[in-house]
């Protein structure tokens, strides 16, 4: 059965806010959004180019044993990697920019630590189409030998479907910015090893 998405807000125009986090007016950010626009065009062939460009040229951090823990739209662009969140930062402003209503949504997944399992949120965005007249949802995490991630419109590709039987859920909201405490957990740690020890657990309207 096909997950229902709801919204924080009705007001569609809060999806394509620009920010200090989904920051696209940034110069990097515009350049890149503008590249991506005069080499995919307009609709879904424009945002599927614009997931895939997140998706694969911009690091995991843990995938490649990152340096930099980036959180906005411009430090993601810049140094070329982030952890879910950030790189759905990216996403977004990239997306927002060429008129693309774009949300975060999150998911409870389980850190498979030997020592003490424990639910993490993970992040990815939604979107919406116009052209399909409803939104999407897309994880731009980034592939690897256990992920694999992809655009569509028809069922949903993403890097990690819940399992719910080990207490992993989708959060089923389309949110019209970055959670708050994800926010924090970013901008509060300044090393890939130290933030990996502290993932962020709990949304901040909970």
């Amino acid at each position: 059965m096909e997950m229902i998405l709801k919204r924080d807000t009705n007001d569609l125009a809060a999806y394509l806010i620009d920010s200090d986090i989904i920051d696209y007016h940034d110069q990097n950010v515009k350049e890149m959004a503008e590249k991506l626009k005069s080499r995919y065009g307009q609709g879904i062939a424009l945002a599927k180019g614009t997931f895939e460009f997140v998706r694969d040229e911009i690091a995991h951090s843990i995938d490649v044993g990152g340096k930099n823990v980036t959180c906005t739209a411009s430090e993601v662009l810049t140094y070329r990697e982030g952890f879910c969140y950030a790189k759905s930062h990216l996403m977004a402003a990239l997306l927002r920019y060429n008129g693309f209503p774009t949300g975060f949504c999150y998911q409870r997944l389980l850190l498979d630590d030997e020592t003490a399992p424990y639910l993490i949120l993970h992040g990815l965005n939604a979107v919406y189409l116009k052209d399909l007249d409803r939104w999407i949802r897309l994880d731009a995490r980034g592939n690897n030998a256990n992920v694999n991630a992809q655009f569509s419109t028809e069922s949903e590709i993403l890097a990690f479907p819940v399992r719910t039987v080990v207490g992993e859920a989708d959060i089923p909201v389309i949110f019209h910015e970055p959670d708050a405490k994800v926010i924090a957990k970013l901008q509060s740690h300044h090393s890939v090893e130290a933030l990996l020890a502290d993932l962020p657990k709990k949304l901040a309207v909970e």
